[in-house]
């Protein structure tokens, strides 16, 4: 059953606050894995403890510093290519991708 419901809880994550401390449970949970306290991966990422505590509570952190702790468990790749590939729905949305792939800026439509 828990099982069912993790799968949902991916589907129904529709706003910024439920991602954000989405995210952050699943860094503490990432962290406690590798056995790795708050002070350490401050140390390593550079980022304050009480940022890291902030972002494990309510799930607020600024991007330079969750890149930082993501460097810091060695999840940098997966940070970097975030946006490294175009998603699409509709094969109007893929056509449209293809056309734009040469532009440098976006135009109002």
């Amino acid at each position: 059953m828990n099982n069912i419901l993790s799968l949902l809880d991916n589907y129904t994550l529709d706003n910024t606050d439920d991602i954000a401390k989405s995210l952050a449970d699943d860094f503490r949970k990432r962290r406690i894995e590798k056995n790795l306290t708050r002070e350490q991966v401050a140390e390593k990422s550079g980022v304050a403890v009480a940022n890291i505590v902030r972002f494990e509570q309510k799930g607020l952190i600024s991007l330079k510093n969750l890149i930082g702790i993501a460097m810091a468990m060695e999840y940098t790749s997966e940070v970097k290519n975030i946006f490294s590939e175009p998603k699409y729905s509709t094969m109007e949305e893929l056509t449209q991708i293809r056309k734009n792939t040469a532009k440098t800026r976006a135009h109002k439509q």
